[in-house]
């Protein structure tokens, strides 16, 4: 029969446990960290819980197994390894949450924004405008209540689906005549 000490099973569980638990939170994408919703410092708290575990089991090994020490002093060794694996989890997903992307952004983004018609938009029906957004150029299809020509700009009042609603913008001749009657009423 095998004599294992209990104080070499634990630190057996604890690294077998704590790892796998470990490699399945970061290949399920945080699956466990479910359990504890919140973080240290931007990063969940359970790939650095797991990670202490862990390291404690392979710093209690290396302790029992190398150094020949046991009890209390293994337990110290295998906590000194366990703040040694915590800090270097903590410091890689730092690094990978910062090097996430933004989330990308939504048609309800684009409200207020000015869109190119690149296919005329009869009134009430479809047509199709470009957008520039985030760097890039998107085309979506549009509707409008009233015609817009191809090649003049529109301006983005709302979402249908995944189309744009939108509205020609006036002419620019139009509204500088009407702000310099404004100015020449009010200067009376």
């Amino acid at each position: 029969m095998i004599d294992i000490p209990v104080e070499d099973l634990i630190f057996v569980v604890c690294t077998l446990v704590g790892g796998t638990l470990l490699l399945i939170t970061v290949v399920v994408d945080d699956l466990l960290g479910a359990v504890f919703d919140f973080d240290v410092g931007g990063v969940s708290l359970m790939p650095l819980l797991l990670s202490f575990v862990s390291m404690f089991g392979v710093g209690g090994l290396f302790a029992t197994q190398v150094l020949d020490v046991h009890g209390g002093q293994a337990a110290l060794i295998g906590s000194a390894f366990g703040l040694a694996g915590l800090g270097v989890a903590y410091a890689l997903f730092s690094v990978l949450k910062r090097a996430q992307a933004d989330a990308p952004f939504s048609t309800r983004d684009l409200i207020g924004d000015d869109a190119f018609v690149s296919v005329g938009i009869p009134a009430g029906h479809y047509g199709s405008v470009i957008v520039k957004k985030e760097g890039q150029t998107h085309e979506f299809s549009a509707t409008s209540s009233h015609e817009v020509p191809a090649g003049t700009t529109a301006r983005v009042t709302g979402v249908a689906g995944s189309g744009l609603i939108v509205e020609p913008i006036p002419a620019a001749g139009g509204s500088a005549a009407v702000s310099a009657d404004q100015g020449g009423s009010q200067g009376a």
